[in-house]
């Protein structure tokens, strides 16, 4: 079974009460189709959970078989550093066939960073936080994306709504309708 290494702490980028019953991580590539199909469905599950779930991004890009996955992480980082990271992680699975340079530079600027900004981001600012995210995934059996953690045990089961919601009510020691058990 692997487990989440490390932990999920406060540098995490985190949606969701940091005391919820359970927490979801991913480690996701923008340019992955298949993280691009997970995107909806990881909306409506945190819609479905509410308050009783913390959802968690780490960067995962895979280069070698996505050309414009680096720089993409580079801008969700950059503006993570104007706490606007959601805004461009929603903003990059929204448009995830439009990931080139022209196109990541016009959603830096609908996210409120300027030129300089994000060409400082692509010329290695933020390297070592995605080389950090890149490893734990590493070192937490991710061999692929999306990966999904459960409470911090990888989760393989359903990737439907339906399927993952009632994963995260059992991790959460709650049944099926979000009540106490």
């Amino acid at each position: 079974m692997n487990r989440l290494t490390p932990p999920v702490g406060p540098g995490d980028h985190a949606q969701g009460p940091a005391d919820a019953p359970v927490t979801l991580v991913e480690y996701g590539d923008y340019e992955c189709p298949y993280c691009g199909e997970a995107y909806p469905v990881l909306k409506a599950v945190q819609q479905a959970m509410g308050d009783q779930l913390r959802f968690v991004f780490r960067n995962f890009p895979i280069t070698e078989a996505h050309p414009h996955a680096a720089q993409a992480t580079e801008l969700a980082e950059a503006a993570a550093s104007i706490d606007r990271f959601w805004l461009a992680h929603d903003m990059l699975y929204e448009n995830q066939a439009a990931l080139d340079m022209r196109d990541l530079l016009d959603y830096g600027a609908q996210v409120g960073l300027n030129n300089a900004a994000v060409m400082a981001a692509f010329e290695g600012r933020y390297d070592a936080r995605i080389r950090d995210d890149f490893t734990g995934g590493i070192r937490s059996g991710v061999n692929g994306t999306p990966s999904l953690f459960i409470n911090g045990v990888r989760y393989d089961g359903a990737r439907d709504v339906e399927g993952l919601v009632e994963a995260l009510r059992a991790a959460a020691g709650t049944g099926a309708h979000g009540s106490a058990r």
